[in-house]
């Protein structure tokens, strides 16, 4: 059974607003994650494009582009559905961002890891 891992105040996310980046262990490599709010709801993925391994975010933190409702890779223009990690446009080619596991509860993010993504080794 997984343990939850706190990410962040609740509060801290807004809809289509700046996101908050954590550590995992992506496929036993360090990696970052990511989670944002978006339609009220908490959504969180690995901080990798489906066109080419990069991270997405133009600073750390800014994944929305300009009207909040799709999630943008900064270095070639990827565009993907929030709510789904699904490619909405650009270079992603029908690819997918892999999702990760939130619940929101007591006004607190939490995750919870998985076999292919767990949390960061000691």
């Amino acid at each position: 059974m997984s343990t939850e891992i706190f990410i962040c105040a609740a509060d801290a996310l807004s809809d289509g607003g700046k996101g908050i980046r954590f550590p995992v262990t992506a496929y036993g490599e360090d990696a970052i994650a990511f989670v944002v709010r978006y339609g009220q709801q908490p959504y969180a993925y690995l901080n990798r494009c489906a066109h080419v391994p990069m991270e997405l975010d133009w600073t750390e933190g800014e994944f929305f582009e300009s009207s909040g409702l799709y999630l943008m890779c900064a270095t070639h223009g990827a565009l993907y559905e929030p709510d789904t990690g699904h490619c909405a446009g650009g270079p992603c080619r029908g690819g997918k961002l892999q999702p990760l596991q939130v619940i929101e509860r007591d006004n607190q993010i939490f995750w919870l890891p998985d076999e292919s993504i767990s949390a960061t080794r000691a």
